[in-house]
């Protein structure tokens, strides 16, 4: 039987959980600092005790940095079938996590085949879910509906949760004060504001957050704090509303700590390059080392149609720099659903981004993949190649799409490869490239 209801107050009561034993295995470290990790708040493993499938994996200081990937329902593009290959395409390539964001009717059905067959962690908004789930418009809502829809999450097993409680009326009113080209650009973030605006009310996950967390606690769901105010352009990034907002993340941080209830901390969004350092270092101050989820951040507005790409540069940036959990974004972002390629496109940028990071940071073993690599390289060894890349099929189509006369060379040089030559002449043997006439 279990002596606690969380892997925080597990680790604060001195137990190794199964769950850490998992990741510390995964990670090389040892129980024991992984333990420290999670009692602190550095780490966290979410793990909701109905998701019996899930195979742990911890998020924070000096553990690599996970990916995330988003997928689900929506009014205009509700084909669960093309979802779950999403899923099975998201596993397939080691994706740590799946958020469900589905937003149209009644959600749970897909929701709950996802949670049954993932080992990867599960995510949802249920600020998302509250329309589709109630059955109600926005203004009809009542505070004690919104926890309705988080304790049904809950109860079906999600492991975490992006709650976006920090957009209360000291950072409302920072925003408003300042102002935006973007306003704002989280989905969830805007509900609230609207509901808030109509209502007259408190942000019902602030106000009611101790309510909030006592379920959450109950399931042992990670709490994301979502960031409803980052910036969706460059010329919004570190303003007033974003800081605010953070500052009162920090504070609720600490209480869900105290509560047992792990956090991981959402952050940005659109940013310029030469920002994005000092951002993961503000949120590590002002959110006392929390883990830092991010989208992106994009590092320039104006590449719809190849947004993987601006959020993978901005993505090994901020990862780099101290970010511990990557969302993903797809070639579709800003445009429309995401389709099965874009799905690819996008986890394959934010694994390169992800990875990468953790060669810059020095986690352990991260570049061993990268050293047999360059082994298969050297030995010219175009299978083992194959099986080493992120997407080895896609890396076998191109070779063998032009294939060379010589299988020891690519199309690219034919015989005057750079390998080739050198590895000739170090084993003592002639270059020649005219030896048939």
């Amino acid at each position: 039987m279990r002596n606690y209801k969380t892997q925080m107050e597990a680790a604060k009561k001195g137990i190794l959980t199964k769950e850490m034993e998992t990741v510390a295995k995964k990670e090389y470290i040892e129980p024991e600092k992984l333990r420290e990790l999670v009692a602190c708040g550095q780490a966290a493993i979410p793990a909701n005790i109905h998701h019996t499938a899930l195979c742990a994996e911890g998020i924070g200081t000096g553990l690599k940095t996970k990916i995330n990937v988003n997928l689900g329902i929506s009014g205009d593009c509700k084909n669960y079938d093309v979802e779950m290959r999403k899923v099975e395409m998201a596993l397939r390539f080691g994706a740590e996590a799946i958020m469900d964001l589905s937003n149209y009717g009644k959600t749970n059905t897909f929701r709950r085949e996802l949670i049954a067959k993932s080992p990867a962690m599960i995510g949802t908004v249920p600020m998302y879910d509250a329309i589709g789930y109630l059955d109600k418009d926005l203004l009809e809502i009542s505070a004690k509906d919104f926890l309705r829809v988080v304790e049904a999450h809950a109860e079906e097993g999600v492991d975490f949760m992006t709650i976006h409680a920090g957009i209360n009326r000291r950072a409302v009113e920072a925003f408003r004060r300042e102002g935006r080209k973007m306003n704002i650009v989280s989905r969830g973030g805007s509900l609230l504001f609207a509901w808030m605006e109509m209502t007259g009310n408190e942000n019902p996950f602030f106000e009611y957050y101790d309510e909030v967390l006592e379920i959450l606690r109950e399931h042992d769901v990670t709490i994301s704090l979502g960031d409803a105010l980052r910036p969706g352009c460059l010329n919004d990034s570190s303003d007033a509303g974003q800081i605010s907002e953070l500052i009162e993340i920090g504070n609720l941080t600490r209480r869900a700590w105290e509560k047992d209830v792990q956090v991981l901390v959402e952050g940005p969004g659109h940013m310029a390059m030469d920002e994005i350092a000092a951002n993961m270092k503000l949120q590590k101050r002002i959110c006392h080392n929390a883990p830092f989820y991010v989208l992106g951040p994009l590092v320039t507005d104006i590449a719809p149609g190849y947004d993987h790409i601006t959020s993978a540069i901005g993505g090994a940036i901020a990862a780099a720099s101290g970010a511990d959990f990557l969302c993903y974004v797809t070639p579709a972002e800003h445009l429309r659903l995401p389709d099965l390629d874009d799905v690819k496109e996008g986890i394959v940028a934010s694994k390169i981004a992800a990875h990468a990071a953790d060669i810059a940071k020095g986690i352990p073993h991260a570049r061993d993949l990268d050293d047999k690599m360059a082994l298969a390289r050297h030995k010219m060894d175009w299978d083992e190649m194959f099986r080493l890349a992120i997407d080895g099929e896609k890396a076998k189509r191109y070779f063998e799409s032009t294939p060379p006369a010589d299988r020891h060379t690519c199309s690219m040089c034919g015989k005057m490869c750079a390998v080739r030559t050198t590895n000739l002449i170090l084993e003592g043997k002639k270059v020649e490239f005219c030896s048939e006439k």
